[in-house]
């Protein structure tokens, strides 16, 4: 009922947008007054070097028939600036498929009526800092690819619903993200280390389990889990978590040296039969270089993370999860098994092999997908979807007027609210046995389970403060306090 309750009045209060338009219909879409008036416009002829405010080219989206000036575009406000595209200007054009906008990272244009789209980082988006009050002709729009651990108030629904668009790791999200970390299937053909060397890698006394993190006490809690497995076989561990090994050189070490995949990194990684892929967060879709890496050098990932894994796999035996496992014994077991036999570990590369990639789902959303990976002929995710939602602002401004024009024959436009499913991850939960089993103390108890239900708190905070009107962020600690309180007597 509650979320029924919250969904209804954040609908009625956007769609009040068509209402307010009616105010200022006189000066159209070419209205001008969108810059604070003791300051030109940055893309006026020669002011743009005086203030800082530059102009540039950049990514001008696919091209359209948008003959309008500049002043008279509807302006998108990327609110998280550090994420603008078009660095190091502050403000651009963009040309998309159905029409033009203006996009800035100048927040002086916040409450401007012209201003019809915000977009915001989630991992920069806190609830205490959120522009209020809202502005019912404004959309918000989210961009989330990173770990649901960055901000677990997106992962309930009323942190979720905030938002009218998004573009996040989830297939279900307007604009996803899920495939951010994978460039193309040639990335996985990636010729594998012939099986003889990595044999011999072994002889040498290596291990036949990589696993190599330094993020640790992360919600997913895979330290737990590993510690239990290595009592079963052997796993070389040469990060900051579980440390038992050093890395062959010392530029290995550098963090950048992996994420560049630099070749020397990808080379040393290959040896290894199987890869602990294990994810710093559990929920569907969220898949990142963690799985991608190991299948295109040919090491087996032991997979642990996205419950949904297999839907985006090259055929049907390339992971081993490790939750099809009922211990990690059994799991350190069956890797024994195909460390011994290598007919049966080779089955696992089969997907590397001419015609080998099997699944048309994963095949059918590399080529439907409007972003490229480290591909210059398409627009990277971010630019696309700037662009995305210029359209969606575009297109309703287009419903608006045609709204007007019929006296309200034509209904107003609704506006599109975001769905629990576009994150949804669950609460964190033990990497290994039950969390009735970890002592009161425990690091990762005390940090997780406590800021995921914080963030429902939050997110609850903020949706009341919009109902409300409130222009005063200092008042979202009294709404917290209202909500502690609400709690308290509930139980």
């Amino acid at each position: 009922m509650g979320g029924a309750w919250q969904l209804c009045l954040l609908a009625l209060a956007l769609a009040l947008a068509a209402a307010e338009d009616s105010e200022w219909a006189g000066a159209g879409d070419e209205a001008e007054a969108v810059w604070p008036e003791s300051e030109p416009e940055p893309w006026a002829a020669g002011v743009g070097a005086a203030l800082g405010a530059v102009v540039t080219p950049a990514y001008r989206g696919p091209g359209n028939n948008d003959t309008r000036a500049n002043r008279a575009l509807p302006i998108v406000l990327w609110w998280s600036g550090g994420l603008f595209p078009h660095f190091p200007a502050d403000t651009a054009r963009v040309d998309c498929a159905r029409g033009s906008c203006l996009a800035t990272r100048r927040r002086q244009v916040w409450r401007q009526r012209r201003t019809r789209a915000l977009l915001f980082y989630g991992t920069d988006f806190r609830a205490y800092e959120a522009p209020l009050p809202r502005l019912p002709h404004q959309a918000w729009a989210l961009f989330h690819e990173e770990s649901p651990m960055n901000n677990y108030a997106l992962s309930h629904a009323p942190g979720i619903r905030l938002f009218n668009y998004t573009a996040t790791f989830r297939r279900e999200s307007h604009y996803p993200l899920t495939l951010q970390w994978l460039p193309s299937l040639a990335y996985l053909r990636r010729e594998p280390l012939p099986l003889p060397d990595k044999e011999r890698w072994r002889q040498r006394g290596y291990g036949p389990v990589l696993y190599l993190q330094s993020h640790c006490d992360v919600p997913a809690d895979r330290d737990r889990y590993v510690r239990q497995l290595m009592n079963y076989i052997q796993v070389d561990s040469y990060g900051k978590c579980l440390h038992n090994r050093e890395l062959p050189s010392e530029r290995l070490t550098d963090t950048s040296t992996a994420t560049t995949e630099d070749s020397e990194f990808m080379t040393f990684i290959s040896r290894y039969k199987f890869h602990l892929a294990m994810e710093n967060a559990i929920c569907n879709d969220y898949i990142t270089e963690k799985l991608w890496r190991p299948l295109h050098v040919g090491a087996i990932p032991v997979y642990r993370g996205s419950p949904s894994v297999r839907d985006w796999m090259p055929d049907n035996l390339s992971i081993i999860l490790v939750d099809d496992f009922g211990s990690p014994q059994e799991l350190a077991e069956y890797l024994h098994f195909l460390d011994r036999n290598g007919e049966e570990y080779l089955k696992y590369l089969e997907y590397k092999k001419p015609g080998g990639i099997k699944n048309q789902f994963l095949v059918q959303s590399l080529k439907s997908r409007e972003w490229g990976v480290n591909d210059m002929t398409l627009p990277n995710y971010l630019n696309g979807f700037e662009c995305f939602i210029c359209d969606k602002v575009n297109e309703r401004m287009k419903a608006e007027r045609e709204h007007r024009k019929s006296h309200g024959k034509v209904k107003a436009p609704e506006p599109h609210i975001a769905h629990f499913t576009h994150m949804g991850c669950p609460m964190p939960a033990p990497g290994f046995g039950n969390i009735e089993d970890i002592p009161e103390g425990d690091s990762w108890k005390e940090m997780w389970l406590q800021d995921y239900w914080q963030s429902l708190d939050q997110s609850e905070a903020l949706t009341a403060m919009i109902h409300h009107n409130e222009s005063h962020q200092g008042k979202f600690w009294d709404y917290m306090h209202e909500i502690f309180l609400k709690r308290t007597r509930q139980h």
